[in-house]
């Protein structure tokens, strides 16, 4: 009997070399940069230093060319992409125009996925449907309605940092639909890291993913591939550690899947543990230890009284909306501001 996952299809040769192109399209660097795994740079780090006035220059850059976008990118993420070596020559930091280019396929990968447009239609969405600007733009509404169908599944949301400062994205499979509307979960999750970002404790670029991978749907290639690409192409430099829990025939079978597209440098950041071994790694990552590990990973944290199933929330508005999007940005910022008090 197959051990292959119900529904699942491993790829073909043709179909992993297709997907790969269409995730590298336009960052083909990205995936040579797995060469930038030893430390090159003078840092502790392996970085280089990038001044003030390059900054400036950078900065400057974008504002003229993504005027209404371009502080959605931080100075010291600016600094962090600057700052690594070069894929060409690791012993010397990437080129000025080099960093722009990148930074430039993020602003226009951001454009062309409508990201900063997507709050507005959650805000769309959480609006009665006799608003004017829902009666007037019924393929909009119906897009703002997907996205919220994808929000309210519970299925991702922020809460907490770990020890260091990073925001984390919880994953709860169990609750990802087996039959996804690819394109609604892609502009959910964008908006979702957009949000964390946003929150993000100064000096700190990137996050990290915790999975409660207990009982996933069958593996949906299409959503997986548009998240890979959503990842590499729009979010690079971003994820700093994923942890999935427990190990399964699924899970196995979707990163056998994902890690031939990936850059070398994101799949080395992918952690597979079983449920015993994840304990001690949540209690070393997260910020309270202990006191922070969730119910469904066997700790007292009860993330439900924030983010329950679907079936059991309240619409938020006077739309659509049930997932406690809006809540959940809030207590993040608070939580971003008593990480920061406690670092003075």
């Amino acid at each position: 009997m197959s051990s292959t996952p119900p529904e699942a299809k491993e790829l073909t040769e043709e179909e992993i070399k297709a997907a790969k192109a269409e995730i590298s399209e336009g960052v083909e660097d990205e995936f040579e940069d797995a060469l930038e795994e030893s430390k090159q740079g003078p840092d502790s780090a392996g970085n280089f230093e990038v001044t003030v006035e390059e900054l400036s220059i950078l900065r400057a850059e974008l504002a003229c060319e993504f005027p209404e976008d371009y502080n959605y990118l931080s100075d010291q993420y600016i600094i962090s992409v600057a700052s690594k070596p070069y894929s060409k020559d690791p012993t010397s930091r990437r080129p000025l125009e080099y960093t722009m280019e990148k930074l430039t396929n993020v602003m226009e990968w951001r454009e062309q996925a409508g990201a900063p447009d997507l709050i507005d239609l959650v805000h769309l969405a959480n609006g009665p449907e006799t608003a004017p600007e829902a009666v007037e733009q019924p393929e909009r509404l119906a897009e703002a309605k997907a996205i919220a169908n994808s929000l309210n599944t519970g299925s991702f949301y922020w809460h907490g940092f770990t020890k260091d400062g990073h925001p984390i994205l919880w994953l709860r499979t169990n609750r990802k639909p087996w039959y996804p509307d690819v394109d609604a979960d892609v502009k959910a999750l964008i908006l979702l890291a957009d949000a964390g970002i946003s929150c993000m404790p100064k000096h700190i670029t990137d996050f990290i993913v915790i999975s409660d991978s207990t009982s996933p749907p069958p593996p949906n290639p299409s959503f997986m591939i548009a998240m890979l690409k959503a990842l590499v192409r729009g979010y690079p430099d971003r994820l700093n550690m994923l942890i999935s829990a427990p190990i399964s025939s699924i899970v196995q079978f979707v990163m056998k899947l994902l890690l031939p597209l990936m850059p070398g440098r994101l799949s080395s950041k992918v952690n597979l543990m079983d449920s015993e071994a994840v304990i001690p790694k949540l209690e070393e990552v997260l910020l309270n230890g202990k006191a922070d590990i969730p119910t469904y990973f066997g700790g007292t944290a009860d993330h439900d009284k924030y983010y329950p199933e679907e079936t059991v929330c309240p619409n938020r508005g006077k739309g659509c909306l049930k997932f406690d999007y809006f809540g959940m940005v809030e207590r993040l910022e608070q939580a971003k501001k008593d990480f920061e008090a406690k670092q003075k």
